[in-house]
């Protein structure tokens, strides 16, 4: 059985949300990051990325990690483009073209977009102030080459791949998320903002993040 480590406030959403899509069954193992411990390392400490128990499956100590058979894969990218590979039919490619397309979609989003639309994520956080907005702009202006390589993309096409809904979308629907709190990134760019709404709306993405807003928070990832 498909071992699934991690937790609902990570990155383990891609693949968790995948796995709902999919209705097969998986081994879900909560493991939290560290930082959300006062002292991971303590006796009776939950299981977290510090844990030895959980540096034995992934010596990097990062999550998500899965295990499936002999088979260990430790990056969320990774795991749910394997994952559609194996079990996901057509939400998984259907020849090679598709699979470059997959990959490419999922890599675009982790290199041009990740690391800054985070940034307005952890800005949305809380009180608003003059500094946080400023964050917030600036990070929305560091996007827009981006976000129009997106709504350009989508603006003839209702999924990102094979016109249909694939592991591509999660990917990258769950990266775009993060730039969700600034609003005229959207308003500006309609097909972008009607694909993420269509994705979010699915009931496979309301069960994961139902589980999601269950979990003590650790931050917006």
């Amino acid at each position: 059985m498909i071992k699934l480590y991690g937790s609902y406030r990570s990155r383990a959403t891609r693949p968790l949300w995948l796995l709902a899509e999919l209705g097969i069954p998986f081994e879900h193992i909560p493991v939290v990051q560290a930082k959300r411990l006062e002292n991971p390392l303590a006796s009776g400490a939950p299981i977290n990325t510090q844990s030895e128990a959980f540096l034995s499956v992934n010596p990097m100590g990062t999550i998500p990690s899965m295990e499936d058979g002999d088979v260990k894969v430790h990056e969320s990218l990774a795991i749910t483009l394997y994952l559609a590979k194996k079990y996901g039919g057509d939400l998984g490619p259907r020849d090679v073209a598709e699979d470059a397309a997959m990959m490419q979609w999922s890599l675009f989003v982790a290199t041009e977009i990740e690391t800054t639309a985070l940034k307005i994520s952890y800005a949305s956080l809380g009180e608003q102030t003059d500094e946080t907005r400023a964050t917030m702009e600036a990070a929305a202006a560091a996007l827009i080459r981006s976000f129009d390589v997106l709504e350009k993309h989508l603006e003839a096409r209702t999924w990102m791949v094979g016109e249909r809904f694939t592991a591509a979308d999660i990917n990258v629907a769950e990266i775009v998320r993060y730039a969700q709190p600034y609003a005229p990134l959207f308003e500006t760019r309609p097909a972008l903002k009607g694909w993420l709404e269509r994705a979010q709306a699915r009931p496979a993405f309301k069960a994961m993040w139902e589980k999601r807003l269950a979990e003590p928070a650790s931050g917006p990832v």
